[in-house]
């Protein structure tokens, strides 16, 4: 048999020696026949790696896609809460100042009531007023 191994590196060695040639090819033959057999060299190496990686380890994909999501979803979930801080802040905030300013009015309604009244002192003067006129009659 063989040892996984031995073959993995006898398989990267290989793609590094594919790759190299697309750079000779590159640079003696025309550009984009060159260019074309490097990306077609680059894509298989990349679908190489990631069946390596999942043979390797089965979980490394799981994890990779569960960290992401966990991020996404953490930055989303920042934004809606500051979004929802604000919109209740700025909802409440109207709500309590009409409250307020409803409050202002009916206070300054009751002391203008209160201002028509009179005093304490102008009461007792008209009765004393009241009584000495009836007292005189």
């Amino acid at each position: 048999m063989l040892n996984p191994i031995r073959v993995d590196a006898a398989v990267d060695l290989a793609y590094g020696a594919l790759i190299a040639l697309s750079i000779v090819l590159i640079a003696t033959l025309e550009t984009n026949i060159g260019v074309a057999f490097g990306v077609g060299v680059f894509a298989s190496y990349v679908v190489h790696v990631v069946w390596k990686m999942a043979r390797f380890d089965p979980e490394w994909m799981t994890q990779a896609v569960e960290e992401t999501v966990e991020r996404e979803v953490g930055e989303v979930r920042t934004q809606v809460e500051e979004t929802v801080e604000e919109t209740v802040e700025e909802t409440i905030g109207e709500t309590v100042k009409k409250q307020v300013d409803e409050v202002q009015a009916q206070v300054e309604a009751v002391d203008e009531r209160v201002d028509r009244r009179p005093r304490e002192d102008e009461v007792e003067e008209i009765v004393e007023e009241s009584v000495e006129d009836e007292s005189e009659v």
